[in-house]
């Protein structure tokens, strides 16, 4: 026995949007998206169940709550499909960056965040003699720091020859500290993902706590009326079986009350 209920529901939708905006996140730190695909097509499916239950529901019986809900769940599921299908190039949708519950505004705020971007310092070569710039030649010690280069023609590198040991030492520091700050706004938003998690797992099971109390309910009664029925219908069988000796009785009654009243 399963119900669903629209707030449920929102929290679900909730929860795609946070995992579609953490996957945009990754898309533009280059990292791989695919680690949360497959969960967020099963909560994509999870959601489009539960509309369909609640359809049904409302078809067997009429509740206005609901039915002014469905409109909204529906258009949510269509937009959050279709971002989540979708190219990487696609525009954010409004309602993805929209939470259904005001409660988790700071955590969509901190998942649309930029990550800031972060400039390529070292490129490597197969031939460093041929592509090392001239100052890294008269300096055997930057040499060391810069002993291949991948793509020397790129002219989207900054050139670090005229750079001093000092000054290669800090850019490098200022690259690897914005990486740090980026993978701890990854992780925090990670944290948030589980949490929320958590939250909608304790909302579950108290959803499914409530479920097995109306179960034991509905079983209890069905019983009850089955009991009853079988009363009715012995009850039924035995005024069938005894009809005729019950017209019998009536007709000796009527017989003797009418040669009482003729004397």
């Amino acid at each position: 026995m399963s119900t669903t209920n629209p707030p449920q529901l929102f929290l679900l939708a909730d929860h795609i949007k946070l995992s579609l905006l953490e996957r945009q996140r990754a898309i533009s730190l280059n990292l791989s998206p695919n680690s949360q695909d497959g969960q967020i097509s099963r909560s994509l499916d999870q959601l489009r169940s539960g509309i369909d239950s609640l359809e049904s529901q409302v078809q067997d019986v009429p509740d206005d709550s609901i039915t002014s809900q469905l409109p909204r769940l529906r258009s949510q599921l269509s937009d959050l499909t279709s971002q989540f299908a979708g190219p990487s190039s696609t525009p954010t949708s409004p309602t993805l960056t929209s939470p259904n519950n005001p409660s988790l505004t700071s955590d969509f705020a901190a998942a649309q965040k930029k990550p800031r971007p972060t400039s390529k310092s070292v490129r490597f070569s197969d031939n460093p003699s041929s592509t090392a710039a001239p100052a890294v030649d008269d300096d055997p010690n930057r040499a060391e720091l810069f002993p291949y280069r991948d793509d020397p023609a790129d002219a989207g590198y900054s050139d670090q020859s005229s750079m001093s040991n000092q000054q290669i030492h800090e850019y490098h520091s200022q690259v690897i500290r914005e990486q740090d700050d980026q993978l701890d706004r990854l992780g925090e938003s990670i944290g948030r993902q589980r949490e929320l998690s958590m939250q909608m797992g304790d909302e579950l099971e108290g959803q499914a706590m409530l479920l097995d109390e109306v179960e034991e309910g509905v079983d209890r009664h069905q019983a009850q009326f089955h009991r009853a029925r079988g009363r009715l219908e012995r009850i039924g069988r035995k005024a069938k079986e005894n009809w005729s000796l019950t017209v019998i009785v009536v007709l000796i009654i009527i017989l003797v009350l009418l040669i009482v009243i003729t004397k």
